[in-house]
């Protein structure tokens, strides 16, 4: 991880090193990059390659406590001495770093940077083991590795916005190195990864998936009690500091140990396929949830055959979760997690012949006749399309039966879009989420997710803008997180829309979140809008119901509602208003006590911002 490499580039063309101290050379020479706060400035553009890179983010790397008042003059002379420098981009002669509406933009390729180079080799490497060619998977995940020179930017970590692209970047750096030792250890060849993965445990001594690789390097040595020992360390460590035991997928890995041999115990390669649809951004961020993640590990872990219902409104967190449980649970399913997305981008259903269609090419299902261009009816079309799809659907159970796998069915809008799906026999677990309780599938195992708690809703925030600004006023930041409901998605954009306005003292933008009717103006970051997420879930709701939840809406404002209220509010019998409610806990729409007690004792609630938007939309 620390060898030099070798570096290459086009004759004329300059070379840019971010993994270790900032560099450029030019036709093998190292260029001087000037004085410290142009190299910040020039860090900064290259942790963003060709990405505009707001104005506000490179004052507040190079002047996070006080810029002067010249500030965007000086950045506009360091910018000016970088295009000298660097000279221009390709063989167009187009200016090498460019200024628009969203800031400064360095144009740079591949060749050029790195970190793109690292990229591109580390995403060859992870298709090259989905083809089942470990050995080039190995060669080229090393490929990536050998690019690195030591920390990342290490020679300007002082400065806290630098320092947190140099921490981005270690965090890919480490999930590649997690590749390449599970891949040699695959190849039959442990003991290159030992001593590597060894100093890493030191470093990332909580990093779980990097103590299995050592534990396996480790024992497919001929080291099992070194293996032992390592699960031991580790179990000490997570009852010490997070008082929690080692999740089952590490606890049978280490059972797996104790009673076999070296050579039954290789792990058998579990191939991992994600949907063309990928997860929302939130998901990256994956902070909280230790009982619901707790209960998923055991119950898809326990080799039964399980269907899994995580239940919860529209950004809640859903799909990090499952995604979360999936990765973890790699050794428990050999054949396989495999995720599918069930609505479309605009948030209409798949019909069932295009998400079998899907499922065949992910899985090598035989038999994918049926086309996911067959949209003409909820079944694939007419004649032959019907038929093509009943025979994917054959195969598709005929798969099932005969592996062991994990399939996620990601979002999905009714019962009727799975029941087809699901296994009829076999060793398949199936993870649903959904943001109704699909209360007509059974038998499945739910797990409900409520709103974040203050601490996890913080601890989230503070992943995004800094645990300094996080400090420095945690009763702003504690509004921050009410104000969004503890819904993981508002937390997760007010905190990337924080990032970027480092101007923004946490106190106002709490304010601005208090105003009811500016809160939903506010959650935006780019293209992530929680107004659009909660739209979306709106739309899911037939017309009755959403009237009913506009009514709802306003007695929920200070802090929930009866069964008397909601008679009240609605103007109907207290049998019809019983159903009107629990119809919504049923959509996903009110939330009800997770204890047992009666209709007229129990506190319903409707998470802040879908209420908030309910009010706009019905005028209450």
């Amino acid at each position: 991880m620390t060898r030099p490499p070798v570096r290459t580039a086009p004759s004329g063309a300059v070379y840019f090193s971010l993994l270790g101290p900032l560099t450029a050379r030019l036709d093998g020479h190292e260029l001087p990059l000037g004085p410290r706060k142009q190299r910040l400035v020039l860090a900064t553009l290259l942790s963003r390659p060709n990405t505009p890179v707001p104005v506000d983010v490179l004052t507040d790397a190079v002047w996070p406590d006080d810029p002067p008042r010249t500030a965007r003059k000086n950045l506009q002379v360091y910018v000016s001495a970088a295009r000298t420098l660097l000279g221009p981009a390709g063989h167009e002669g187009r200016d090498r770093v460019v200024h628009g509406c969203g800031g400064y933009l360095l144009r740079i390729a591949e060749g050029e940077l790195d970190t793109l180079r690292f990229g591109s080799l580390a995403r060859a490497g992870r298709a090259a083991a989905g083809r089942g060619d470990l050995a080039g998977a190995a060669r080229l995940l090393r490929e990536a590795l050998d690019l690195w020179e030591g920390p990342p930017l290490n020679d300007l970590r002082d400065s806290a916005g630098v320092a947190e692209e140099a921490g981005r970047l270690e965090a890919r750096c480490l999930t590649v190195y997690e590749d390449w030792a599970e891949t040699e250890i695959e190849l039959g060849r442990p003991a290159v990864a030992v001593d590597g993965l060894r100093d890493l445990v030191e470093r990332h001594p909580l990093r779980e998936r990097l103590r299995a690789a050592w534990m396996n390097s480790l024992h497919q040595s001929g080291r099992q009690a070194e293996a032992l020992a390592v699960y031991d360390d580790y179990r000490q460590l997570m009852a010490r500091e997070l008082g929690l035991e080692p999740s089952p997928a590490m606890a049978a890995l280490y059972r797996s140990m104790l009673g076999r041999g070296r050579e039954a115990r290789r792990p058998a390669p579990a191939r991992e396929a994600v949907g063309p649809a990928a997860p929302p951004a939130c998901t990256a961020a994956f902070t909280g949830r230790p009982g619901e993640l707790r209960d998923l590990l055991e119950v898809l872990g326990c080799g039964e055959e399980r269907v899994v219902v995580v239940s919860g409104p529209a950004g809640a967190g859903k799909s990090a979760l499952a995604l979360r449980a999936a990765h973890l649970l790699a050794d428990r399913f050999p054949d396989g997690r495999v995720r599918v997305r069930v609505r479309r981008e605009d948030g209409t259903a798949r019909n069932r012949a295009e998400i079998l269609a899907e499922l065949g090419r992910l899985c090598g299902v035989a038999g994918n006749a049926a086309s996911p261009g067959n949209t003409a009816s909820p079944e694939g079309g007419a004649g032959g399309d019907r038929a093509a799809t009943a025979a994917l659907a054959d195969a598709w159970q005929e798969w099932q039966a005969r592996h062991r796998a994990l399939v996620v069915l990601d979002d999905v809008p009714d019962e009727a879009s799975v029941r087809g799906l699901l296994s009829r026999s076999g060793k398949c677990s199936v993870l649903i989420t959904a943001r109704g309780q699909l209360a007509g599938l059974a038998p499945v195992h739910r797990v409900a997710l409520p709103a974040l708690a203050d601490a996890e809703a913080l601890e989230l925030l503070g992943k995004l803008i800094g645990a300094g600004r996080l400090r420095a006023d945690p009763g702003a930041a504690l509004r921050i997180v009410r104000a969004c409901g503890g819904l993981p998605l508002a937390v997760e954009v007010s905190g990337m829309r924080l990032a970027v306005l480092r101007h923004l003292p946490l106190a106002e933008y709490a304010d601005r979140l208090d105003d009811p009717s500016a809160a939903l103006d506010e959650l935006v970051a780019g293209d992530m809008s929680v107004r659009h997420r909660i739209a979306s879930g709106w739309q899911d709701l037939a017309d009755g119901d959403r009237w009913v939840l506009g009514r709802l809406a306003g007695l929920a404002e200070d802090g929930g509602f009866t069964l008397d209220r909601a008679t009240e509010a609605l103007g109907c019998g207290e049998r019809a208003a019983i159903r009107a409610v629990e119809s919504l806990i049923d959509a996903g729409a009110v939330t009800s006590p997770a204890g047992e007690v009666t209709a007229h004792a129990a506190l319903y609630e409707v998470p802040r911002l879908l209420g908030r938007y309910a009010h706009e939309r019905e005028g209450v």
